[in-house]
């Protein structure tokens, strides 16, 4: 599994269309206990999936603005983007 951090894409909006895999983008925070939780399972769905699938995470405390540009009103979240576009959303 590929894990990608926010920070290592120039644009975010391009990263979600580079890839023809749909594209997991975790939302999260360090604090939040439930998303530290999700990370590993995430990683080993990552891993099952892999070719397939790939996994973004995106602190929202690192990255406000994207947690406003995506209405991310809870955490964690995470939105499943098809060409850029998004296709799923599970809250919590």
């Amino acid at each position: 599994m590929t894990l990608y951090e926010k920070k290592k894409f120039k644009n975010f909006d391009e990263m979600l269309t580079s890839y023809t895999e749909p594209v997991l983008v975790d939302f999260y925070a360090v604090w939040c206990g439930p998303c530290q939780l999700m990370s590993s399972e995430l990683s080993a769905l990552g891993s099952r999936l892999s070719g397939s699938l790939k996994v973004a995470k995106v602190d929202t405390d690192a990255y406000p603005q994207l947690g406003d540009k995506y209405k991310i009103e809870g955490l964690p979240t995470c939105v499943l983007f098809k060409d850029g576009k998004e296709v799923k959303r599970l809250v919590g």
